[in-house]
């Protein structure tokens, strides 16, 4: 059982203690914290320009300045709509497993964790819908449906990791981007602080659960998993790439513009960036 392992993990319950302290101390009341203006200035940067798809690719060098700060708010929407879908789906996986069989010990962070992420959720959806006037649907994949089986709670919460740390990244930037403003800032320095906590949590248990995985998988199991985590990897990262969003700045043929942006060499550095810290874990935990 996954209780017994994590039982026996000191490392781990030490970690866990130290994380559920440390959210108690960093507590706060999000519908008090943000102060929202009216508007944002749109003849600025919305994300920091580094961040978005077309940076470094000849479709930037050919829009205009005007042209790029558009783009930058459609892809900030697009940002924390995603968000809002992958704690949504997160908060399901979480919920349907706090207080049950296998996940006793981890259940009492469950609480700190279903907590922020929920309030997380309701100030991403409260910026998209304050600026932006809409939500992005999330998109349609393969990788996107979880399979069910013995392996299923191990790729639930090695996709909640891989969610968390792509999106810490960009948090991570925008936090100290002075480019930006001072509302787009601080949502991002928030959530930074609290997703800190939640990576830290979520490579222990992944790891817990790939040692008690391994115990009983066959090789071709084991391949399994790895090919799943590489394809939610990449579908992860192509969700960034999003065609409504380049019709709502005004580009021309966004499906043939998004194909082209996911061919460009830039794209495969950008990937390897945004997941740099991520591949490492997996690769070293042996699950890639």
């Amino acid at each position: 059982m996954v209780d017994s392992l994590i039982d026996k993990d000191e490392r781990f319950l030490a970690v866990l203690n130290r994380l559920s302290s440390k959210s108690i101390e960093d507590y706060y009341n999000p519908y008090q914290l943000f102060e929202w203006p009216d508007s944002l200035p749109e003849g600025m940067w919305w994300m920091s320009p580094e961040l978005t798809t077309t940076h470094g690719t000849e479709v930037a060098e050919r829009l205009s300045r005007e042209q790029l700060h558009t783009l930058s708010r459609c892809e900030s929407i697009n940002f924390y709509s995603l968000n809002v879908h992958g704690i949504r789906e997160l908060l399901i996986e979480v919920t349907r497993r706090i207080h049950t069989s296998g996940f006793e010990t981890p259940s009492e962070f469950f609480h700190h964790f279903i907590g922020e992420e929920n309030e997380h959720m309701w100030f991403f959806a409260e910026f998209c819908l304050r600026y932006g006037g809409k939500m992005y649907r999330q998109p349609a994949g393969p990788a996107a449906e979880i399979p069910r089986s013995n392996v299923e709670s191990l790729l639930v919460f090695a996709r909640i990791l891989i969610f968390e740390e792509l999106v810490d990244h960009f948090n991570a930037k925008m936090a100290r981007d002075d480019r930006l403003d001072d509302t787009i800032r601080a949502i991002n320095r928030i959530h930074h602080q609290d997703e800190s906590r939640h990576i830290a949590f979520g490579r222990e248990l992944v790891s817990v659960l790939f040692e008690d995985v391994k115990q009983t998988a066959t090789p071709e199991e084991l391949a399994g998993i790895s090919a799943y985590i590489r394809r939610y990897l990449t579908y992860s990262f192509e969700s960034l790439y999003n065609p409504q969003v380049y019709r709502d700045a005004g580009l021309e043929n966004p499906q043939h513009l998004r194909r082209s942006l996911l061919d460009s060499p830039a794209r495969v550095e950008f990937e390897q960036n945004v997941f740099r810290k991520t591949t490492r874990f997996l690769e070293k935990t042996g699950i890639i």
